[in-house]
């Protein structure tokens, strides 16, 4: 079936059995939440790599977060909002281990969700409604679709997307809605009272039956998210920094062969900070502490905002897997660290 018919007749479905509780019914409920979700652009526009996601406001302060993924690898991420707004989104950071990504806007007095990291885990039978910009229907002012459904688990997330594990391992709801699709990530799960229950997570496969899944990330889980993600860094405006030469730590990385070229691990100096932390050829750099980073600039610009003598930790993709590395104390950018037999 066509993904724009099946939209439709899911909304339809929804309008009819919500409009007999009036216009202060579930009806609101949907509209007062629909506010609180945008619509991401970015990177993307390949198949199986969409352009396109959602996000949740978190903050009146214009905070969005939403899923880690390759739509926020474009300089500059468009974000519209309920009423068609439209802004540039600035990444703050993601979360390697649950996959989420912090976002910044500049507006105030935003509708936004309040995130409990107390609130209890929603028990299997709670009936749900699910609000994102699946498929992409949604443009400008139009409302994100609603879909209504039920928690038919709470099961520890056990999926994959293509050969690669998913690194969360958590506890996530299980629905019996098809909501987890293009476009769907970081969308709004809420209950009847317009209460956030979870966030709708990224396109996966049960790695058990090889099914599509359809689950959300609690919300509890979003707050430890957020914390992580803002508890390496600073406040106030950024700064600029001078970029850090990578080869002080024994690691250099492929060549600038394009504007976005992914930092790719080239090589190791033997008997280097990296070589010690565990730092391999061909691992693919993410993330310098909470920082997400998709280019050799950005590596080099990350590593450049820590204070020498600052923890300094990488999150590698090797193998399919997430891989996190301890470099120990940042050095300074003056010493070359000794290394037998490596580059100059």
């Amino acid at each position: 079936m066509n993904h724009r018919l099946l939209c439709v007749a899911a909304w339809a479905t929804l309008v009819a059995a919500i409009t007999q509780g009036g216009e202060s019914g579930p009806q609101q409920v949907i509209a007062d939440a629909a506010r609180r979700v945008v619509k991401l652009y970015g990177s993307g526009g390949f198949r199986g790599l969409e352009g396109y996601q959602t996000g949740l406001l978190i903050a009146p302060n214009g905070r969005i977060l939403t899923v880690a993924s390759t739509v926020l690898d474009a300089g500059e991420v468009d974000c519209v909002l309920d009423d068609g707004r439209r802004y540039a989104a600035r990444l703050v950071g993601i979360d390697p281990q649950r996959e989420l990504a912090l976002l910044e806007i500049t507006a105030e007095d935003l509708p936004a969700f309040t995130l409990d990291p107390a609130g209890p885990l929603a028990a299997t039978g709670t009936r749900v409604i699910a609000l994102s910009n699946m498929f992409g229907v949604a443009v400008g002012d139009e409302r994100v679709t609603a879909q209504r459904g039920v928690i038919a688990a709470v099961v520890p997330l056990q999926a994959r997307r293509g050969a690669a594990e998913a690194p969360f391992q958590g506890e996530v709801y299980v629905l019996d809605c098809t909501t987890n699709n293009p476009g769907s990530p970081g969308g709004a799960l809420i209950d009847s009272g317009g209460r956030l229950v979870g966030m709708l997570g990224k396109e996966l496969r049960s790695t058990t039956a090889g099914i599509w899944l359809n689950y959300a990330i609690p919300a509890a889980e979003l707050c430890r998210g957020c914390d992580t993600i803002l508890g390496g860094v600073a406040a106030g405006p950024a700064q600029p920094v001078e970029p850090f030469d990578l080869r002080l730590l024994g690691a250099v990385l492929v060549p600038d062969l394009l504007d976005r070229t992914p930092p790719f691990v080239e090589s190791i100096d033997p008997g280097s900070p990296a070589e010690r932390a565990g730092l391999r050829a061909d691992d693919l750099l993410i993330a310098v502490g909470p920082l997400s980073v998709t280019t050799r600039a950005a590596v080099e610009q990350a590593v450049g905002r820590l204070a020498v003598g600052d923890p300094l930790t990488f999150v590698v993709i090797r193998g399919g897997g997430l891989v996190e590395l301890d470099l120990g104390p940042r050095p300074p950018a003056a010493v070359r660290q000794p290394a037998a037999g490596g580059r100059p």
